[in-house]
């Protein structure tokens, strides 16, 4: 297995946004770095804004580019001929390795990746859930389909990439023992993000930022923040940055709890920089894989209040102690010690030069490509 060997590598995911945007940029940034040829298929559309300049930046570092084409996120009929543009995209562009990401990104890498031939042969299909359909309930019934077309489209992946433990677990007990090859890569960060973030003068109290869906617990965040403002902190405040379904409803939760002076929302803007507009940054997730936002604040020495929830234990590593459930007793709580007790907070946080050992962009590449040849190598 020579690894050295230039690869064509083309990545496949729905929304082109959050972590998992992140997650195949960095990937794509370093193998193309390394020589390799990287494209991108997404959706065509996508919240404007941040997650639009971060492709817009990428692109131009990308030989095979970046492709957009409509892919739904619920299962209907438009999937039949989403996967038949995305087959003849794949073909024309003659991948040594297909690679999926979330949900859909995992169909289509895999169903439409066994079904065609290049002049490379049939190309290497590897998948990273990044949560997508493992969040489901397995005695559901959307979870009891989804789980077994898992198990079909098992058959078709040459390599299952999991970024974190919580996640492999998750698959075996909700699909089973993978019977292809699998393997845990923990998401990394670039050397310069581990560099400390100092809050402006004006900051806020608290900062949410991440996907407007209630999965993320926005809701709880804001719930929260009623109740101390009810205790009498009426000066509390936050700052919520992000785009998503449930942005509707957050606004509207905002004004039915009398939070207009207190809350302000902010479109999608990069992490370092909204990592400066507050003290405290909440992640009051009810369900994750390996959220970057968690590795990302952290990597800034920003106190982080977090829930014990995904991978975001493997994170805290020895102070996962100072995690909490996703309930807004103990988030309040939680938040009520930022504000009294700020330098005791600050000392809960996980150790930075062990994180900073543990989550590196090279280490999560270099891993990733021996996935990839080894997987091309399994296909010949």
């Amino acid at each position: 297995m020579n690894q050295s060997e230039p690869l064509r590598i083309v990545h496949i995911l729905r929304a082109p946004m959050g972590g998992v945007l992140r997650h195949v940029r960095d990937l794509a940034l370093a193998h193309a770095k390394l020589g390799h040829s990287v494209g991108i298929i997404c959706d065509a559309s996508g919240p404007a804004g941040y997650n639009e300049t971060l492709l817009e930046r990428l692109e131009p570092h990308l030989s095979l580019g970046i492709t957009r084409t409509a892919m739904s996120r619920s299962v209907g009929p438009s999937d039949i001929s989403s996967a038949m543009k995305i087959r003849n995209l794949i073909k024309d562009l003659r991948p040594d390795v297909v690679h999926g990401h979330g949900a859909k990104g995992g169909v289509y890498a895999r169903a439409c990746g066994s079904i065609i031939r290049t002049d490379h042969g049939r190309p290497a299909r590897l998948y990273s859930p990044h949560g997508g359909s493992l969040h489901f309930d397995a005695s559901s019934k959307n979870g009891k389909v989804y789980f077994q077309i898992e198990k079909v489209l098992e058959r078709m992946t040459d390599c299952l990439c999991f970024v974190a433990e919580f996640e492999a677990n998750t698959y075996r007990q909700k699909i089973g023992t993978p019977k292809c090859p699998s393997r845990v890569i923990y998401n990394g960060l670039a050397e310069d993000e581990f560099e400390p973030v100092t809050p402006a003068d004006n900051a806020a109290d608290f900062l949410f930022i991440g996907e407007m869906r209630m999965l993320k617990g926005p809701d709880l965040m804001l719930r929260a923040l009623s109740r101390l403002k009810a205790e009498g902190a009426q000066e509390i405040s936050a700052v919520m940055i992000g785009e998503g379904p449930d942005r509707d409803d957050i606004h509207a939760m905002i004004k039915e709890r009398n939070l207009q002076t207190n809350v302000t929302l902010r479109p999608p803007m990069p992490a370092r920089i909204a990592f400066s507009l507050a003290r405290t940054v909440v992640m009051p997730s009810r369900a994750e894989a390996m959220p970057y936002i968690v590795l990302e604040a952290l990597a800034a020495q920003r106190p982080l209040i977090a829930t014990n929830v995904g991978g975001i234990p493997e994170i805290f590593g020895k102070a996962k102690d100072f995690l909490i459930e996703p309930d807004v007793d103990r988030l309040t709580a939680r938040m009520r010690l930022a504000l009294e007790n700020p330098e005791d907070f600050k000392s809960r946080m996980p150790d930075h030069d062990t994180l900073k050992a543990e989550f590196s962009i090279d280490t999560m590449s270099n891993w990733v490509l021996e996935a990839y040849h080894k997987a091309k190598s399994r296909r010949k």
